[in-house]
């Protein structure tokens, strides 16, 4: 199969509605290749989750190569059982009584985020037949952005060792998240501290959770690194049933923002290219992580380029980010198209109508259908969500 950067190189998106998100269906079959290649040589299990991605048209594909799903809201265990036709891994950081027992009827596990949920709750889950487990804090985390870190001291996310005299009663699985757009090696440091904390529990569980952010599609991923990792934890504990819940490495670069310069504003020394979407409302990670997006036929400029800063259409006066520099030296103009890539993870799953912009169509596309609309947006859509 072609390469990611070759499809790119060919993909012609002149004539797709703009502002959109567009999914290219064999980057997505690239990436569930190498998903499908942890599954089998490293004897594990992967399941989906849905906060990087709930666009539930491309689910169908996934499911097939998926061992199941995780969600982290009654919405979102709801949308696997109705999409996916089975029931969720479930985790939130906390659950309420009005919402409990339907998240429950849509769930196979659940986690809870503290021993007292875990009590206020537990036997009722149980009662229905559904595996609880408990989320931990092996307070190891090689996350540098504290906004991403669930390991700081004062961290809400998870029980620590220090607090579990004897493993709960009925508690079957163990699960810790504290990865982020990882590498193996962040893995196999965090492992080691949850195994020097919470080993001595290992002979009372069924599964393990290792969360999320094993980013195992991106390009300079050791995948081998990876597969030896889990090989070996599952030789020191066989009778564990070991779970990953990605959910960036799922849609990990396989698609792009089509966006387009309205205007070009010049202050201060700087040229910004006004465009018809936001980082704030259609990129929000852009500006929390932060993660400068890369651009088609652009690159970061250097000191010796001209570069072009971007600038949303929302009224927030930090709705911008750059600077870059075209590839060709040409000057962009007035109804050029911008191209950000990436942008099928975390995006459209966070977006806001602050201000009432414009949101994007989502749109998938494939060497045999060619563009698919799945999604537009209008006025109605805004309407409804304000009352």
């Amino acid at each position: 199969m072609m390469r990611k950067e070759d499809m790119l190189g060919r993909w012609d998106l002149s004539k797709v509605p703009t502002p959109a998100y567009v999914i290219h269906d064999d980057m997505l079959r690239l990436n569930l290749a190498a998903i499908d290649r942890v599954r089998r040589e490293a004897g594990v299990e992967i399941i989906v989750a849905l906060k990087a991605n709930a666009t539930w048209h491309i689910f169908k594909r996934i499911a097939a190569h998926a061992d199941g799903a995780t969600a982290s809201s009654i919405a979102e265990a709801k949308l696997v059982v109705e999409e996916m036709g089975y029931r969720a891994h479930t985790y939130a950081p906390v659950y309420v009584e009005e919402e409990i027992d339907a998240i429950l009827d849509a769930s196979s596990h659940i986690t809870f985020n503290s021993l007292s949920q875990l009590v206020r709750y537990g036997e009722r889950a149980r009662e229905r037949g559904v595996s609880c487990g408990l989320r931990v804090n092996p307070e190891y985390s090689t996350v540098a952005t504290d906004l991403y870190n669930p390991c700081i001291p004062e961290s809400r996310l998870g029980v620590r060792a220090r607090d579990i005299d004897v493993w709960p009663e009925g508690v079957e699985g163990l699960h810790f998240h504290s990865l982020c757009e990882s590498r193996p090696a962040d893995l196999e440091a965090t492992l080691r501290a949850v195994e020097e904390r919470f080993g001595r529990h290992f002979d009372r569980l069924r599964w393990i959770n290792f969360g999320g952010g094993h980013l195992l599609t991106h390009k300079d991923y050791d995948v081998d690194h990876l597969i030896d990792i889990l090989r070996s934890f599952r030789q020191r504990h066989p009778h564990l049933r070991i779970i990953l819940e990605p959910g960036s490495a799922f849609t990990w670069d396989t698609g792009v923002l089509v966006a387009r310069v309205e205007d070009i504003v010049r202050n201060g020394g700087r040229n910004t290219l006004m465009l018809n979407v936001s980082f704030a409302c259609h990129m929000p990670d852009c500006l929390e992580m932060p993660y400068k997006p890369a651009i088609r036929g652009m690159h970061d400029a250097t000191e010796h380029e001209t570069a072009w800063w971007m600038g949303g259409n929302s009224c927030l006066a930090g709705d911008m980010y750059g600077a870059w520099a075209t590839d060709d030296g040409h000057t962009p103009q007035v109804g050029e198209r911008i191209i950000f890539r990436d942008m099928i993870h975390y995006t459209m799953v966070k977006t806001t109508m602050f201000n009432g912009v414009t949101h994007p169509a989502i749109v998938l596309y494939s060497d045999e259908r060619g563009f698919e609309t799945l999604r537009t947006f209008c006025y109605d859509d805004y309407k409804r969500r304000m009352g």
